[in-house]
């Protein structure tokens, strides 16, 4: 049983990650580049996702941000936002897309749903193809419960994202190790 639910897992994944060309990889890597500072938001899992790559850009040696918390400064223009939910229409993060699209900023939408409000807010928009927790309660696309695939998708692509960025800026796994955390 354990074994087919891991093979299922993987399957989904691989069949939404398949869909993502090289050419958004390396666009997101780009923006990274050049932006000042990244913050990074979501809400629920989708929010945990989101800070788990906010932890990877600062190992990186990036100013990297997660909205909400304490110390996450004022966005300002040039900066880059990148706002994660599966259905696109989660009220908090498509305000701080609008708002950080006002004020001047950057925004990518990490989503499933191509003609969401989030989407319309973003200047780069980034589709997984993945059931959301409202659409798959209906028990369409994933044998996964709600949101998981898109979670699951969104983590492994933005990995994916830090390893090209680590090739492309030759940053190597010793260098990033000395960003890592010495408290624990």
């Amino acid at each position: 049983m354990f074994q087919t639910a891991i093979a299922d897992i993987l399957q989904e994944n691989e069949r939404v990650l398949e869909h993502i060309d090289a050419a958004t990889i390396d666009r997101l890597v780009d923006q990274l580049h050049a932006a000042p500072r990244i913050f990074v938001g979501g809400k629920g899992r989708s929010g945990l996702m989101a800070r788990s790559f906010a932890m990877r850009l600062m190992h990186l040696g990036l100013q990297a941000y997660v909205v909400d918390e304490t110390i996450t400064p004022a966005i300002g223009k040039g900066d880059l936002l990148i706002a994660y939910s599966g259905s696109g229409e989660t009220e908090e993060t498509c305000l701080m897309a609008e708002k950080s699209s006002q004020i001047g900023a950057q925004v990518t939408a990490i989503t499933t749903e191509a003609a969401s409000r989030l989407a319309r807010a973003a200047s780069f928009v980034i589709v997984l193809p993945a059931p959301h927790k409202q659409s798959s309660v209906s028990g369409s696309g994933s044998v996964q419960y709600a949101g998981s695939l898109f979670e699951q998708s969104s983590l492994l692509f933005c990995d994916s994202v830090i390893l090209q960025a680590m090739r492309t800026w030759q940053r190597s796994k010793e260098e990033l190790a000395t960003r890592h955390t010495n408290l624990e």
